[in-house]
């Protein structure tokens, strides 16, 4: 006689999920969470449904399943626990905003942002409070939209205080560094990026610190400040993303990070050879990271003389920027290609 199979409990079917995401395979931890939904709507357990159906979106962010992630964000939005509680509907709407982001739909990755911003207030969660605000900055700042960023910002710095929690207030000060970069505000970048690197601990998050050298390089690259400081945040950041591993979009983004230092260093040859690799994969990235490849493309190919292929760089990069929503960004490649003001003029 055959034994009858024992289905799942939901307890057992978090477990496996928890641990799948631990473990950074994040397609195995979003099954698993699927299967935990599942058995908590079977057993009308809606709290429980709510929760491992984010859980499920979270993951499916993390593997670069965005568009998979937006929809399950935005059924959450609209779930009758969501619509009980501001909070349940900010986390969602906040996940929303990452995930559209990821599918480089910016103007609604604002939209969905902002609506979390408002639902949350001074008596609110902190984390959410912060983490709804960390996501229309990056919404704002992605789509050329400097100024807003900005404003959000000062918004999220008047946030911090010494009750915050250290990790929190490490991705407070990160975000608001990016942006003051982006600004051209550089030793504003420094100071908030120095005061992440102080407030984050590698001993209690490794992940988070992996994260946070390869931004910070980004950024610091961004603006043309390749010194011994950024060439340590992109080692840290190899040498962690090594330990705790990567998704694909991290580890190309690391490669463009080597790739934009070996062309500051002077060897736009190494870069070139770099980006190729990426260029290759930009559709695997989000519309304007893959700007940002051929943007950088450009000036590489310029620098070596390459002067038509760094013009068909350029056009590629605009398109992708457009793509994104980025417009203003598409607007500084094309005026690259006009007589005399080239990547090669840089």
């Amino acid at each position: 006689m055959r034994e009858k199979k024992v289905a799942p409990s939901y307890a057992a079917a978090e477990l496996q999920a928890r641990g799948h995401r631990a473990s950074h395979d994040f397609t195995k931890a979003a099954d698993g969470a699927r299967s935990a939904a599942d058995i908590a709507r079977d057993e009308g357990d809606s709290t429980g449904w709510w929760n491992m159906t984010f859980l499920q979106a979270e993951n499916l962010l993390d593997a670069g399943d965005f568009a998979e992630a937006t929809s399950l964000a935005r059924s959450l939005s609209e779930a009758s626990l969501a619509a009980a509680s501001p909070q349940y509907r900010a986390q969602a709407l906040i996940l929303m905003a990452n995930s559209l982001r990821g599918e480089g739909l910016l103007e609604m990755a604002i939209e969905a942002a902002a609506s979390a911003v408002g639902l949350v207030d001074d008596d609110a969660d902190m984390e959410i409070d912060v983490h709804a605000r960390q996501a229309l900055i990056a919404a704002f700042a992605e789509s050329g939209k400097l100024e807003g960023a900005w404003e959000e910002c000062l918004s999220l710095s008047e946030r911090i205080s010494d009750e915050m929690d250290d990790q929190l207030a490490g991705k407070a000060y990160w975000v608001i560094g990016n942006v003051a970069f982006l600004c051209d505000k550089v030793d504003e970048g420094l100071h908030y990026h120095e005061l992440a690197a102080e407030t984050f601990s590698p001993s209690r998050n490794l992940d988070v610190w992996a994260k946070f050298n390869k931004a910070s390089a980004a950024m610091r690259l961004a603006a043309e400040v390749a010194d011994a400081a950024t060439l340590r945040c992109i080692e840290r950041a190899e040498l962690a993303t090594d330990v705790v591993g990567g998704n694909e979009e991290e580890i190309l983004l690391l490669r463009l990070n080597r790739a934009h230092w070996n062309y500051l260093a002077g060897d736009s040859g190494a870069a070139i050879e770099l980006l190729e690799e990426l260029r290759g994969r930009a559709d695997q990235l989000p519309p304007q990271i893959a700007g940002e490849i051929f943007l950088l493309m450009a000036r590489a190919q310029a620098d070596t003389g390459s002067k038509q292929s760094a013009r068909e760089s350029l056009l590629e990069a605009a398109d992708r920027f457009d793509k994104a929503g980025a417009h203003q960004r598409a607007l500084q490649a094309r005026e690259m290609l006009a007589p005399g003001t080239g990547p090669e003029q840089e």
